[in-house]
């Protein structure tokens, strides 16, 4: 296949998941917003004042990072899974792109981009209210991009994982519930590593979300309990995993064979 072959089948994909994003914007945009809006009133109104600060930052303003990076991981995976999904099992569209001569990279990166874009523009729609809440400066904006991006890249290719692997539709939501959420949670949304002591401050470094948060902290408010440099390196290492991990399943054809 060409170059322009490439850009039409890339293109194709693309384009016809966004206009799907875009049409049903209260189902894709509108619950994120609504939750975060309840966490910043909760947090922020009513028990930010009662907490005091954290590392110098008020409490709310402390916690808007790590709320923004929950939209974006569970907008950027449950679009991708559930949009492979429904392709698999019920528009069956996904059979003809896999007989096409698309390479499996260029359909990872379509249904990847998709992914990001939905988690970064519900992130900076989060981001955004949050100034009716609190004061952010954002200390490094390009720090902030570059994590809404990587954060979108990450969990996208692990929603096309589950995509792969799911046959129902509780294999698809059970990942974002019992997975994800808990991660997010237990990744020092709420709370420094300060706060944690023995086993959980050792275990908090294990979990994948804690770099997550803490780089996009460091963009926001310039705080971070690690260096940027351990959570490049952490998230990078683990978004070439993922690739590779899609790369197979797409050229074993695991998963996907009916």
């Amino acid at each position: 296949m060409n170059l322009q072959g490439l850009f039409i089948s890339y293109y194709t994909i693309v384009r016809k998941e966004l206009i799907r994003v875009f049409r049903i914007w209260t189902q894709t945009f509108l619950p994120s917003v609504i939750t975060s809006v309840l966490y910043f009133l909760i947090f922020g109104a009513f028990l930010g004042s009662r907490i005091g600060d954290i590392e110098g930052l008020p409490y709310i303003a402390f916690v808007v990072p790590g709320l923004v990076m929950l939209a974006v991981v569970t907008n950027s995976f449950t679009n991708v899974a559930m949009v492979f999904f429904m392709s698999k099992f019920f528009s069956r569209n996904i059979d003809e792109i896999l007989v096409s001569p698309t390479p499996p990279w260029v359909i990872i990166s379509a249904f990847v981009t998709t992914g990001i874009i939905r988690g970064t523009l519900v992130g900076l729609l989060v981001l955004m209210i949050s100034f009716l809440f609190t004061h952010l400066a954002l200390a490094n904006i390009a720090i902030v991009v570059l994590f809404l991006l990587l954060t979108g890249l990450i969990f996208s290719l692990a929603g096309l994982i589950n995509g792969i692997y799911a046959k129902s539709f509780d294999g698809i939501m059970i990942v974002p519930t019992f997975v994800l959420t808990p991660l997010v949670y237990l990744g020092g949304v709420f709370y420094s590593t300060e706060s944690l002591t023995g086993i959980w401050h050792t275990l908090m470094y294990a979990n994948p979300i804690f770099y997550l948060i803490n780089g996009f902290r460091y963009g926001v408010t310039g705080v971070s309990d690690v260096s940027l440099s351990t959570s490049f390196a952490v998230l990078f290492g683990l978004a070439i995993i993922l690739t590779l991990i899609n790369l197979y399943l797409l050229k074993k054809g695991l998963g996907l064979k009916q």
